[in-house]
């Protein structure tokens, strides 16, 4: 397979070469996992309910074990009494799990195979910008057909293109080291750079 290699102003200057054996299929249950995986490693996981040791209160026994007719108990913070502590409540955690490097990598396959069979992959010389400015950042995702959410892949992340389109809602920069299948899931277009593309399908391959 063949893509066409545009510049900024989306005009084309030449063609890259695709390996369909690397992008060939298209496996819903990898983009799945991976999916999962990113989703749940960035929750916080600060929920927290105090047990009988955290809630407020006296630790003294409020009446003799016997001879009152009363159930015995042995503090007010029991977990059986009304405002006592809760048994086995949700304690702050990392939802984070290990995730096999081959699923990771299958996953990133199978979305940017999914985005080549839609045409939403818009392959480019270069990803860079002379200024920091969002106006024209916008101007040029606009030339290339970004109207919406897209994800710009590069070997490295230009310091200055990247803080031009961290306020356009929608659109993120990533290195090509560090895209995930959600990353491109995510995005109605994405934007890749000749030399990110062919480190892609290396580590890919």
């Amino acid at each position: 397979m063949q893509l066409d290699i545009v510049n900024s102003d989306n005009e084309k200057i030449g063609t890259v070469d695709v390996n369909d054996a690397v992008f060939a299929g298209v496996k819903p249950h990898l983009m799945w996992e991976s999916v999962v995986h990113a989703n749940a490693a960035e929750r916080r996981g600060t929920h927290m309910t105090k047990n009988r040791a955290l809630v407020s209160g006296s630790g003294k026994k409020p009446w003799r074990q016997k001879g009152t007719g009363r159930a015995r108990v042995g503090e007010i913070r029991n977990p059986l009494w009304r405002k006592g502590g809760t048994v086995f409540g949700p304690q702050p955690r990392s939802y984070d799990y290990r995730l096999p490097k081959k699923v990771e990598r299958g996953a990133l396959r199978s979305a940017l195979a999914q985005k080549l069979q839609e045409n939403a992959v818009v392959v480019v010389d270069a990803l860079a910008a002379s200024e920091i400015k969002t106006k024209a950042a916008a101007e040029m995702l606009k030339r290339l057909g970004c109207d919406g959410k897209a994800v710009l892949v590069d070997v490295a992340v230009d310091e200055k293109l990247s803080r031009s389109v961290r306020n356009i809602p929608g659109v993120a920069f990533v290195a090509s080291g560090r895209v995930t299948a959600r990353d491109v899931l995510g995005a109605r277009r994405v934007v890749v750079t000749r030399s990110a593309l062919e480190k892609l399908q290396e580590a890919l391959a």
